[in-house]
């Protein structure tokens, strides 16, 4: 606590100076022989107050707190006693920028035990014998949270300071802080919130920040925004930029550089936190790119997540939410909205779209009307959709799988007859199930004649919209036995509880075996969780080739849940 003494009259007791009485000498607390109520400048003495014409003047001094030791009786509670205290402080941080900065003291000794960054700040060959150091890239809740943790082993972290705090705590190199903080954003992951923590992952705070003009970072230091804090100066080698490669003035930013140097300003470089975004990706792709967030990453978080064969969404989703990042990154850079644009911001990520995966209707819908593809782009996924033998294209046409754990399937028929004939007309079959699968494929009934190759388009259709949702042309070669053989899609297709789809198989080959006495209501048991799937089976009115509820094709239906 700071007070005031007129230096007239001087020679009285300041307030609290009961140290003086209880020590019976002159002096203020821990200061016996000085001055009433004196604390001495580290380095100097102190001076008995003036008299005559300087009387006048004012003296600040701090009011001494005698033996507030007593009643701490652990080490724990002593030191937590001191955190962001006066007393006995022997260095001030200034942390942060402009109005919201802070002035915080702090003990040498008590960072230089819990951090290797402040003991070659203070002891080290780049040691600094200043006893004021200015932070401006630290927020100042985030380093009070570090130096409640350093002072007690308290971990004092919420939604708003969680990001800044991860970054601090990577800076000062206090790893149990980090696993803390780690923790935490473990805990609260979601799919609305994974992009902005994977894009978190690749930046550092203000100069060491990917921050484009007029981009503000989530849980960024007051006063940084993207009008001050661009790309770093070394942008065609931001990571080299960002590990240090800058020359540091002396003193301050010296010691700054070096705390950079330790830290690794990659700040959230955390494999196992961004391995869980991810996975929460895949399982929520949806819902993940329909967030706010998704538009605010950068390309190179956007690359990573289109590289991935886990996702669990159709492609044409996947495009569409593509465009809307390019929409929105053009604005970012100030560009116009035009397909050419669109491409430009886009780079090597519109190699990454998968457009073979897509219906030919929705390419035609889509991407075929763009812009964002090349006259010849356009030519060549076309000629993939309708010919074949399928000429090569510069997409990737493998398909993306976003399904863990065991492969299931269910058959609908008890029994199997043989001679069921095929004249271009598809098997349909409708369904629903109780719950959201993943269908990847059919068990199709094969020859009566021996071995025999099969053409074979699938299908699966949105019943009440007549929306094809996945679709394979392909082939597949039976033994001869009636087992039925396995056609899969290119992608696995979602199916919601509840909602009517239609199962499709239109084959070209000679007459096959079939299923009878068919069941309309088929329950597959986890065996490990107990989890039931249950599929209704319903008629397909119109052109079925006379496959129903009781007999005929589509026997199969094989999934993931």
């Amino acid at each position: 606590m700071e007070s005031k003494m007129a230096a007239a009259g001087g020679s009285g007791l300041g307030a609290g100076s009961r140290g003086n009485q209880a020590n019976g000498g002159g002096g203020g607390a821990g200061s016996p022989g000085l001055g009433p109520g004196c604390v001495p400048a580290p380095g100097t003495g102190c001076s008995p107050p003036a008299s005559g014409p300087a009387a006048a003047a004012v003296v600040i001094f701090r009011e001494p707190m005698y033996n507030w030791q007593a009643g701490k009786t652990t080490v724990k509670e002593r030191f937590a006693f001191l955190f962001n205290n006066e007393i006995l402080s022997d260095v001030h941080f200034l942390v942060g920028k402009g109005l919201g900065s802070q002035r915080i003291p702090a003990h040498r000794f008590v960072l230089a035990v819990g951090s290797a960054v402040f003991d070659a700040m203070f002891n080290g060959g780049m040691a600094t014998s200043s006893a004021e150091i200015e932070l401006p890239d630290v927020e100042p809740a985030a380093f009070l949270a570090l130096l409640k943790f350093l002072y007690s082993d308290e971990v004092q972290i919420g939604p708003e300071t969680v990001m800044t705090t991860l970054y601090t705590a990577k800076k000062y190199a206090v790893p149990a802080l980090e696993a803390h903080c780690v923790e935490f954003l473990k805990k609260n992951l979601r799919a609305d919130n994974a992009f902005m923590l994977l894009t978190q992952r690749h930046r550092a705070v203000c100069g060491n920040t990917f921050i484009r003009p007029g981009e503000a970072v989530v849980g960024q230091p007051s006063g940084c925004q993207g009008s001050v804090s661009v790309w770093p100066r070394n942008r065609e080698d931001p990571e080299k930029a960002l590990n240090g490669d800058e020359e540091f003035k002396e003193g301050d930013q010296e010691v700054e550089g070096y705390a950079n140097k330790m830290g690794q300003a990659r700040l959230f470089d955390e494999p196992q936190l961004a391995s869980l975004c991810l996975e929460n990706i895949d399982k929520n792709t949806s819902d993940a790119i329909s967030a706010e967030g998704f538009t605010d990453i950068d390309l190179d978080t956007l690359m990573a997540v289109l590289e991935r064969d886990t996702l669990g969404i159709r492609e044409i989703r996947l495009f569409n939410a593509v465009v809307r990042w390019a929409d929105a990154e053009c604005q970012r850079q100030q560009l116009q909205l035009t397909p050419e644009n669109k491409r430009k911001v886009l780079g090597k990520a519109l190699s990454l779209i998968r457009f073979p995966l897509m219906t030919i209707e929705e390419f035609a819908a889509g991407p075929a009307q763009s812009g964002i593809l090349t006259d010849r782009e356009v030519v060549s996924l076309f000629l993939h959709f309708t010919v074949n033998p399928k000429p090569r294209v510069e997409f990737i046409d493998r398909p993306r799988c976003c399904l863990r754990g065991k492969e299931c399937s269910i058959n609908r028929f008890q029994q199997v007859e043989s001679r069921w004939g095929y004249s271009g007309t598809s098997d349909r079959i409708r369904f629903t199930v109780n719950r959201r699968i993943f269908v990847v494929g059919f068990g199709l009934y094969g020859s009566i004649h021996g071995p025999t190759d099969y053409q074979v388009n699938i299908q699966i259709i949105h019943t009440d919209s007549n929306t094809i949702l996945g679709q394979n042309d392909t082939g597949f070669s039976c033994d001869g036995s009636s087992n039925t053989f396995r056609v899969m899609f290119k992608e696995p297709v979602e199916i919601l509880p509840n909602v009517n789809y239609t199962a499709c198989a239109t084959l070209k080959g000679p007459d096959s075996h079939y299923g009878t006495k068919g069941l309309r209501k088929v329950i597959h048991e986890s065996p490990t969780t107990g989890t039931k799937t249950v599929f209704t089976f319903c008629y397909a009115a119109g052109n079925n080739n006379g496959t129903s509820v009781e007999d005929g094709q589509v026997p199969e239906i094989i999934f993931y849940t």
